[in-house]
């Protein structure tokens, strides 16, 4: 990725919210900033997607319902792309939900790709190797 500096005037209280938000993450400010200004450029982009912290960083999520992006997509891509199929996967998520997670995916599909690629990794036989303690125990065994 290149960078180009730019000059920027940012209100004080501004400046001293991202340097919190830096600091409370272990993040440089112009790190910060810039997470900052790529999540706003990516929600403005798709309406109805928001970014929240969890176990493997950053995710993109489905406003209101918790779930992220990539486990609609998930959905949608195995049931052939169908928009109905996806709604009906999820019949508590409104039609507008379903499509801001298609709308973040067709505009940022490597993210969402390399994701599901992870994902799919997750074997139960790699579970059971290194996740030993959440492999179900029959009993007598």
């Amino acid at each position: 990725m290149t960078t180009k500096a730019r000059g920027l005037r940012l209100p004080e209280d501004l400046e001293r919210q991202i340097e919190q938000q830096g600091r409370e993450r272990g993040q440089s400010w112009s790190s910060t900033a810039l997470d900052l200004l790529s999540e706003g450029v990516r929600m403005w982009r798709a309406p109805g997607i928001l970014f929240a912290d969890g176990p493997v960083g950053r995710r993109a999520l489905v406003a209101g319902t918790g779930l992220d992006v990539w486990e609609v997509i998930r959905t949608w891509q195995d049931a052939g792309a169908s928009f109905d199929e996806t709604r009906a996967n999820y019949p508590w998520l409104s039609e507008a939900q379903v499509r801001a997670a298609i709308a973040y995916y067709e505009l940022y599909p490597v993210e969402i790709d390399e994701r599901l690629k992870r994902e799919r990794e997750w074997t139960a036989e790699r579970v059971r190797k290194e996740l030993p303690f959440a492999a179900s125990r029959r009993e007598g065994h």
